[in-house]
Order: structure tokens, then sequence, then C-alpha cells
């Protein structure tokens, strides 16, 4: 895939996960930012884990991966979309896998900062979204729907903090 934005196509890379937040970031990253011919990588990444009763198994993690493209399959289908499923620490994978497969564009969703978090400092969602953008060999997007009936989506990037976008 070596130099795949050269011929005018990027690959969108986007971290997905088991939440509500996810699907949001992803189906806006999909309308607003992946053109026809740009590759569309679902990145599921599962940690890893002492407990085995905590992992998921890789057979729920492909199935999440697989459904979540074919949902993108079906609302873009002018798009290519591929789905990975890779066990490691969440940011050095995510970080790694920018580079490695040469991500134009990373989307990471954002979870509203709960009222515990104000209080308690940055949950591990925040700082992995703030770690992306910082570090990420890419434009790095943190999305996360408004809500409260505003509607649209709260944008994070290097040059935007909380940027309300209507999209």
């Amino acid at each position: 895939m070596e130099g795949f934005e050269r011929y005018g196509k990027k690959r969108v890379m986007v971290v997905v996960d088991h939440t509500s937040q996810c699907k949001h970031a992803m189906m806006w990253a999909l309308t607003n930012v992946a053109n026809k011919g740009d590759l569309f990588t679902l990145l599921h990444i599962v940690s890893h884990s002492n407990k085995l009763s905590e992992m998921p198994s890789d057979s729920s993690s492909s199935f999440l991966a697989n459904s979540l493209g074919y949902l993108c399959k079906a609302s873009r289908p002018e798009v290519e979309v591929e789905a990975l499923v890779i066990q490691g620490p969440k940011l050095e994978t995510v970080l790694s896998q920018v580079k490695k497969l040469e991500a134009s564009v990373l989307v990471v969703p954002q979870k509203k900062r709960s009222l515990f978090g104000c209080f308690c400092g940055t949950s591990s969602s925040e700082l992995l979204v703030e770690q992306c953008i910082n570090h990420a060999d890419c434009c790095t997007i943190g999305v996360r729907k408004q809500t409260n009936g505003m509607g649209g989506y709260l944008i994070n990037t290097r040059w935007q903090k909380n940027f309300w976008l209507l999209a």
C-alpha cells in the first residue's frame, strides 16, 4: 500500500471499539473525510490482559470489526474498507499502525467528560486522544457527537480545541 496517497487517494484510519462514541466517530469520518477510492481502515485494538475473563475473544473482536466494516461498505460502497484487529497497548499500537500503514488521517472517538473526570483529572480515553493528536505522524482528529439537543460534533486537532461542527 506504499504511496497510496500519491495517486490522489488517502488512508483514513479510525480507532474502533464497542462504544457508541466509536460508531459516531466512524460514521462522521466516513461522511466527512473519506472520498471515493480512499482506503478506510477500522483499527480495533485488543489490550493485553492478565485475566482471560477480561479479554474479548478473537471471534468477538473480529465480529465487531467486520460488522462495522459491513456497515461502512453499505453506507459508502465507493470507499474501500478494511478491518484490522491487533493486540497490544492501545497508544503504541495506534501510533505504530499509523506509521506502518502510512495513514493520512487518524480519527479517534472522544467520550464526554464525566463529572467524576472533572474532579479526578484526565481519563485514559481523553489521554489517548491527546497523545494521538500530539504524536501521530498524520492529521489526527478527535471526534465526539454533541449532546443536549445541540446536534453536530465537537472536533479536536492540534490546532483546534472543542471546535463545534454542525455536520
